[in-house]
């Protein structure tokens, strides 16, 4: 089993993504630098993120909305919904 040191979690040898959950340049980089215990925490917290926000995918604003937040939730130690996002990088 592949095994990578988690950047969320910590844990030198967590278990790996068997695959890229992401596409692009995103993708590679969670690939390599969160295990798949924290990728599967954040897919719980998507959840709750898209129903909190009532995120609509019809409107361009709210992929970028849940990227931010995956991005915070994954890399910046994050796990709180912003009640209030602003939609603008």
């Amino acid at each position: 089993m592949a095994t990578v040191h988690c950047v969320r979690c910590g844990r030198p040898e967590a278990p790996a993504l068997t695959r890229q959950p992401y596409p692009g340049k995103l993708g590679a980089e969670i690939r390599e630098k969160i295990c798949a215990d924290c990728w599967n925490e954040w897919l719980r917290m998507e959840t709750m993120v898209i129903n909190e926000l009532r995120l609509n995918f019809m409107d361009p604003s709210s992929q970028e909305i849940l990227t931010r937040h995956m991005r915070e939730f994954l890399f910046s130690g994050g796990g709180e919904i912003e009640k209030n996002p602003d939609p603008r990088p």
